[in-house]
């Protein structure tokens, strides 16, 4: 029998459960512990990866993703342990936290569960870390923000228990699904998570049956783990909102009285409502009023150019068709606009020259379609060129305006911090870790080595040691560490972030014999992430060339279908494909249909550089592919693929 079960469930995160199991195995060694990795059907080589770096951890893979509730169970029913504990792959654990946690819950036979003090990428308290029952009033006081402006109040603050000292141990309700250390046999009593709860809800069930079974929940203090936990980017998005408040609205169903249930059900929608109305009228914001500033006066010049130039040179009023202008003139700005985008008119930082090109390539564009219409529909080549010489100026003068009111999105340059980063560790380490960041083209100004003891070093970047690093901060204004995990305890990093929170510092960790460096605060932020990247398909050039492509490509098998269909294995499927990739749903080359948080974001895809090959590939072999083609990406990429697998466009 063990003392502690492990279990982490995996889902396209390849990189940070490699820095997860180094910490959960340094954790073990005082204790009899086993680990689970339950891989919901990555695609990103984790599970190749797992069985190769980590052996003795005992892999599920399953073939689809099951969600949250029903993989963990998969480990609980298989697993031994006098203790079960549920990690999120986002996480890394002191090296003491598993000998202090067992103590506890040894000394404390009523705990049925326990939570633990969780500080994210930059060494910031996480709230949840502990948590009250969500009654419809508690829901209602988090929904309108009241728990927001009296965190200190008993009853305002039972969401997050703000009120309860957060470096003291606390009985409490609910435990954090990232660190849900549980007593088995408070398990075999009152059953395993609720495979209902896809994601989100399953901790707070689990937690209030553990309670309803006459056992006690605690948050502990005395030791803490990290939690790359995306707050600003992941629970903003709409999606999050309704599959949370979804969550939420099961739970009461489940355990509530039927009033009170219909009383959080309304709570729940109302919150869905507001929270996802508000987070579309954003996003409608941020995207179409500037674009839309530039449509209303672009037309709205247009129309003034025509009236000067009827009066003035026609010396007659209404001279042009009113029908042709008011179907051509929206048309030109359209058009104007949209090779603007393509040529990166509309990029960060602003660039003069890139908005010229864009819409003098638009304006030829317009002047070779006219030339090619029935007289009928002809009307002036020189309003043509008027409006382009006027759309240019007006581009320039609304963004030198947008500049002067420092709008970061139209910013004439950025400037981009230069990064002064220290790297913690060995000498051996440094040099790895230095020559992967070069590798990565990080921009960094600064770049020193603290060794990770005191003995004499004669390093030519040497600059002190790890009892100096807070000095070092201060003098040779540091605003980022790098933790070389093999030389530094998860212990010290995570003390030393906490002693330079307020330094607003950034903090890295570079697993050992890893090409990757993580951090700094979320598993969902690609800029946490330090890989080697060339020339990133994801950067927003690429993708509007990628899709300029994916246009002309379309097109082209469109106009030529009856040729390329014999081709084709899958002839239906291959017009199918053509529209999906001409309307945007798909591209023709990516990573498949299935997406890969390790790699940049592009579209679903009808081919992927794996297709190329003669077959046969290991899934190591293709993921070596799929990160060529998306660190150095070039349109002769696609062309090469798709021509070398013109049979398989059906796909």
């Amino acid at each position: 029998m063990f003392d502690l079960s492990v279990i982490i469930v995996n889902y396209n995160v390849k990189h940070f459960v490699e820095q997860c199991l180094h910490s959960v195995l340094n954790a073990s060694k005082n204790l009899k512990v086993e680990v689970f990795v339950v891989d919901n059907n990555s695609v990103d080589g984790s599970v190749p990866f797992i069985k190769q770096k980590f052996p003795q951890v005992k892999l599920i893979e399953n073939k689809v993703n099951t969600g949250f509730s029903v993989a963990n169970n998969q480990a609980i029913k298989q697993c031994s342990g006098k203790y079960v504990l549920l990690l999120n792959p986002d996480t890394v654990v002191q090296e003491d936290t598993f000998d202090k946690t067992f103590a506890f819950m040894e000394q404390h036979p009523d705990a049925g569960g326990l939570g633990i003090k969780m500080v994210d990428g930059k060494g910031n308290f996480l709230p949840e870390s502990k948590r009250g029952l969500p009654t419809p009033a508690v829901a209602f006081y988090k929904i309108f923000g009241l728990s927001k402006l009296f965190p200190n109040s008993k009853k305002f603050g039972q969401y997050h228990l703000t009120y309860l000292d957060k470096n003291k141990n606390h009985q409490i309700d609910v435990l954090s699904g990232a660190f849900m250390l549980m007593r088995k046999e408070a398990l075999d009593k009152v059953g395993l998570l609720d495979e209902t709860f896809f994601m989100y809800g399953e901790d707070i069930d689990l937690s209030y049956r553990i309670t309803q079974g006459g056992y006690k929940n605690y948050y502990f203090a005395d030791s803490s783990i990290i939690h790359y936990k995306g707050e600003s980017t992941k629970k903003s998005s709409v999606n999050y909102v309704i599959v949370f408040y979804k969550a939420m609205a099961i739970f009461a169903k489940k355990h509530f009285s039927s009033g009170n249930a219909r009383l959080f059900d309304f709570l729940i929608h109302l919150a869905i409502f507001l929270r996802a109305g508000m987070a579309i009228i954003a996003r409608f914001i941020i995207q179409i009023f500037f674009p839309a500033i530039d449509f209303a006066l672009i037309l709205a010049g247009l129309y003034f150019i025509k009236d000067i130039y009827e009066s003035e040179f026609k010396f007659t009023e209404g001279y042009y068709s009113e029908r042709l202008t008011n179907f051509a003139f929206p048309v030109y700005t359209l058009i104007w606009m949209f090779f603007n985008f393509l040529s990166g008119g509309y990029d960060r930082p602003f660039k003069i020259i890139k908005m010229m090109r864009g819409v003098l390539v638009g304006t030829g564009f317009i002047l070779i379609v006219y030339s090619l219409l029935p007289e009928d529909y002809r009307f002036s080549r020189a309003l043509i060129l008027l409006g382009t010489a006027y759309t240019v100026v007006l581009y320039l003068i609304t963004r030198i305006i947008y500049n002067a009111a420092n709008l970061k999105q139209f910013k004439f340059k950025t400037e981009e911090k230069s990064k002064r980063i220290i790297i913690i560790g060995s000498e051996e380490e440094f040099d790895r870790v230095f020559g992967l960041l070069k590798e990565t083209r990080i921009n960094a100004g600064f770049v020193g080595f603290v060794s990770n003891n005191d003995n004499g070093v004669k390093h030519p970047y040497y600059i002190g040691n790890f009892n100096q690093v807070n000095e070092i901060v201060d003098v040779h204004v540091i605003n980022e560490i790098i933790f070389c995990a093999k030389n530094i305890s998860s212990q010290n990093i995570i003390e030393k972030m906490l002693t330079l929170v307020t330094k607003g510092v950034d903090f890295k960790i570079a697993p050992p014999e890893s090409l990757s460096i993580i951090g700094s605060n979320s598993i969902d932020t690609a800029g946490d992430l330090y890989v080697i990247d060339v020339n990133n398909v994801g950067k927003p050039e690429n993708k509007r060339k990628k899709r300029l492509y994916d246009l002309m490509a379309s097109s082209v098998l469109l106009i030529l279908s009856p040729v390329f269909i014999f081709f084709q294995k899958n002839k239906l499927n291959f017009i199918a494909n053509c529209f999906k990739v001409w309307l945007g749903i798909y591209s023709w080359v990516g990573y498949g249909k299935a997406p890969r948080k390790d790699l940049p974001e592009i579209k679903p895809s009808v081919l992927t550089p794996a297709d190329a090959q003669n077959g046969g590939l290991s899934d190591d072999k293709i993921n070596l592919l799929f990160l060529s083609y998306s660190k150095d990406y070039t349109i002769e990429k696609d062309v090469k693929i798709m021509w070398t697998s013109i049979r398989l466009l059906g796909n």
